[in-house]
């Protein structure tokens, strides 16, 4: 019996993951640029000028700062991964007069780092560690360049062990 089919069937498992990390990717993407009210999102970090404009205080859920008016705003998830913020840290939003919007980390909660591994099932990416598991964002497997089932060192808060979602730290 030939090994072709088989080699047939990884490789096309293969495509199929590939593709649906891109499917991820752009839509993580899409929500990163107009957010999911549809308004458009310009994010500018790393300005040091003061801009005006309205000031918005809110806690970061692992995906979203959550404001007190009850509203959610989308945080890019290439600063939220790049920046390694964790579920509770406090953010600060300006909403420039022009329309875009300026995230800062105010606020960052106590974090504790452990090890995991990385897994993938129902579209997202997970770290398995201490038993149970911590949601991870997809441009922190892009950016750090990992792959299932690969050692990863994450970031969760201090007092909230039972967090669901994790920052990646590093890939081991």
């Amino acid at each position: 019996m030939s090994e072709l089919p088989e080699k047939q069937a990884k490789r096309l498992h293969a495509l199929i993951q590939e593709a649906e990390t891109n499917l991820a990717a752009a839509k993580e993407l899409l929500i990163s640029i107009i957010g999911d009210d549809g308004n458009v999102i310009t994010p500018k970090s790393g300005t040091n000028e003061e801009v005006s404009g309205k000031v918005v205080e809110g806690i970061f859920d692992g995906q979203k700062m959550a404001g007190p008016d009850g509203k959610e705003y989308p945080v890019p998830a290439n600063y939220a991964s790049k920046s390694k913020l964790v579920e509770g840290d406090i953010l600060k939003l300006t909403i420039a007069d022009d329309g875009s919007f300026i995230y800062k980390q105010i606020g960052p909660i106590e974090r504790i780092q452990i090890i995991g591994t990385l897994v993938q099932h129902d579209g997202a990416y997970y770290v398995e560690a201490n038993g149970r598991e911590y949601r991870i964002l997809l441009a922190s497997v892009t950016y750090f360049r990992i792959n299932v089932g690969d050692q990863v060192t994450i970031i969760i808060p201090a007092d909230s062990p039972e967090a669901t979602w994790a920052a990646v730290e590093a890939a081991l």
